[in-house]
């Protein structure tokens, strides 16, 4: 009888103890989209690494023009974006804070055409399917019709998120569209339906980062950390198991294993040490440039301060 209370007692105190651990895993919700350069947070997720980092995460899939309304109401209280996109948040009055850097673009995004339209220039007058102003693909199109002597209003704009504007344009339907991975490999394998006009090969500002609210990084500075580090963690698995890494990640946005892996050629994941060097540089030049622009298109009406936009603290 003896044995038995005790027995009895260690089985309550072991179950107390993996309720506890259960507990004390950080509720989070992650707002993000199918994009190539966010799949390691669904590595992170699916492989358990959230889960080992006592994080208890919910990935949610959020269109880029409303992710931050979904941060102000507390639906997520963590988002994947490219870094001005947290500029126009924060100018909109929603207080968001970038902890560590995800993706460099080198290729992913990009603008395709009709056949007939070889150069930039020949966009001029045609309608280009594009997202919210606000948003990357409209940010890339400003940028890239600025540094060719146009404006937004030399083109007409027909709002489409990325993956259905992909789709509109090899149904034949808008002359242009401002697209990324996975969703460019599509036009890339359909030459004769077009081609593609310019890249982040040729203009490279679409950097992507990950941040969350004051309020969450306030309250929970170590799953902020655990966040962080998951990420990184996720970047290791993928270095020893590609192939496994590569068809959990091209699961989420259905794509097989080596379509994947292809979509992912166009970006570099950045790892703890890219990190210390993008938010000692190109960070601060590229946020200064990217507000005047955001600012000229009329995106945002002031800018906000843009030396509070970031807490590295995270990724030391």
């Amino acid at each position: 009888m003896k044995k038995a209370l005790i027995l009895a007692a260690a089985v309550a105190m072991s179950l107390g103890a993996t309720v506890a651990a259960k507990a004390a895993d950080t509720k989070v919700a992650i707002g993000i989209s199918g994009w190539t350069g966010f799949a390691p947070l669904t590595l992170a997720k699916e492989a358990g690494i959230f889960k080992k980092h006592g994080l208890d995460v919910t990935i949610a899939k959020v269109p880029q023009a409303s992710r931050h309304l979904a941060l102000a109401s507390d639906s997520i209280q963590c988002a994947a974006t490219t870094v001005e996109t947290w500029i126009v948040w924060n100018a909109a009055g929603v207080a968001s804070t970038q902890i560590f850097q995800l993706d460099m673009s080198h290729g992913a995004d990009g603008i395709v055409g009709k056949p007939d339209i070889k150069t930039v220039a020949d966009l001029k007058g045609k309608n280009v399917a594009a997202s919210a102003p606000g948003t990357s693909p409209y940010f890339l199109l400003s940028w890239i019709l600025t540094h060719n002597g146009m404006t937004m209003k030399d083109v007409n704009i027909v709002n489409m998120e990325p993956g259905p504007a992909a789709q509109a344009f090899l149904a034949g339907q808008n002359d242009a569209a401002v697209t990324y991975e996975p969703y460019l490999s599509n036009v890339r394998a359909a030459p004769d339906k077009g081609k593609i006009i310019a890249t982040t090969l040729d203009y490279p500002v679409v950097m992507d980062t990950f941040g969350c609210t004051p309020a969450f990084l306030k309250a929970n500075p170590k799953a902020a950390k655990a966040l962080a580090d998951s990420y990184f963690e996720a970047l290791e698995l993928i270095k020893k198991d590609k192939d496994k890494s590569f068809e959990i990640m091209g699961k989420d946005v259905k794509q097989s294993g080596k379509e994947f892996g292809e979509s992912a050629e166009y970006l570099e994941w950045q790892d703890k040490a890219a990190n210390k060097k993008f938010f000692d540089t190109t960070f601060k030049t590229f946020n200064e440039q990217a507000a005047d622009l955001l600012l000229s298109t009329g995106v945002i009406k002031a800018k906000p301060d843009l030396s509070t936009l970031a807490d590295t603290s995270f990724i030391q």
